[in-house]
């Protein structure tokens, strides 16, 4: 097995030259602003993936999700995402913080395509916008502003690969150790009261 230390690094022009370039109508679908389309799209979407980096370039990737139209449009050139409870971790938050470049991609189940949005972001403790995010009687205390820079729709080929909503794919996590599981053989617990504690958090989603 080839060590990993000695994998050939594949520059970005050689990446280029054997992919090719885009058909000039691939390219032209990159819009700037957010059109009806993406607006329905987005309104339909419980669920994006937040893809942020700090100041090193340290990437990360966080889960997103809500009711359908959790992000809300604030203009065609504008996103609030809602802060919801969670880990208390604020990797998002901090790598925001060193540097506000940011990728989303949100989903709509059963649907193949995706839709890309790139831009800049910053954190808002604005009452206006947190009271138009009221879920369950509850505002967040915190949300995330997207100013669009790019937005595009993704061909469905991976979801189609992954077989992602196919509900066959589902027996897969029947595979898999539980989260509690996971997570005792490195915080040294005991995996049914990780299980516990985990499923007790769920039943508070906001």
């Amino acid at each position: 097995m080839t060590s990993t230390n000695t994998l050939r690094r594949v520059s970005a022009a050689e990446v280029r030259a054997r992919v090719g370039e885009p058909e000039a109508m691939i390219a032209a679908k990159v819009g700037d602003r957010i059109d009806p389309h993406t607006r329905r799209f987005i309104a339909h979407s419980p669920f994006l993936t937040l893809a942020t980096a700090d100041a090193a370039g340290r990437a990360d990737c966080s889960p997103r999700g809500d009711y359908p139209g959790f992000v809300k449009v604030l203009d065609e050139r504008t996103l609030a995402l809602p802060d919801r409870p969670g880990n208390k971790l604020a990797d998002s938050f901090r790598n925001i913080g060193e540097n506000d470049g940011v990728g989303l991609l949100f989903f709509v189940p059963g649907m193949r395509e995706t839709l890309r949005v790139n831009g800049s972001a910053y954190v808002t403790d604005d009452p206006d916008v947190l009271a138009r995010m009221r879920t369950e009687a509850k505002a967040p205390m915190l949300a995330i502003v997207v100013e669009v820079e790019q937005v595009f729709f993704h061909c469905g080929r991976a979801l189609i690969r992954s077989r992602l909503w196919d509900p066959a794919s589902q027996a897969l996590a029947a595979e898999l150790p539980s989260a509690g599981e996971i997570a005792a053989e490195k915080m040294h617990l005991d995996p049914a009261l990780l299980d516990q504690l985990l499923e007790d958090g769920y039943r508070k989603l906001y």
